[in-house]
């Protein structure tokens, strides 16, 4: 494995983003929300975590925020936090490598 890829995996082509909108992809059974917005891609977790809707990918885009269009919460791109500070959605670090699009999905796990 590339050195650069190491811990990521490809996602899609930067092509197959549109710019403001998302896609959302299922990798290692973590449904993410991924976004091109002023070139820059973002990931973030799909599911809101207001009654779990799995809808962030079809959000609308808004001065750097993903807005849920089931309930209208509102996410930094950048870090997944909502406008107050709070947590609000896991955001994953993305490599863009050619026209490749690469995501570092780190999924939590329970220590019960």
């Amino acid at each position: 494995m590339n050195y650069e890829t190491e811990d990521f995996v490809k996602v899609c082509k930067l092509n197959d983003l549109k710019e403001n909108a998302g896609r959302k992809f299922l990798v290692d059974d973590v449904e993410i929300a991924v976004f091109k917005v002023e070139g820059r891609v973002y990931a973030l977790q799909n599911s809101c975590p207001h009654q779990h809707a799995a809808l962030i990918y079809d959000g609308f885009i808004e001065d750097g925020y993903v807005i849920c269009p089931a309930h209208g919460w509102e996410f930094n791109l950048k870090d997944g936090k909502m406008k107050t500070g709070r947590k609000g959605l896991d955001s994953y670090e993305v490599k863009i490598i050619g026209d490749d699009v690469f995501v570092n999905i780190i999924e939590k796990k329970l220590n019960w």
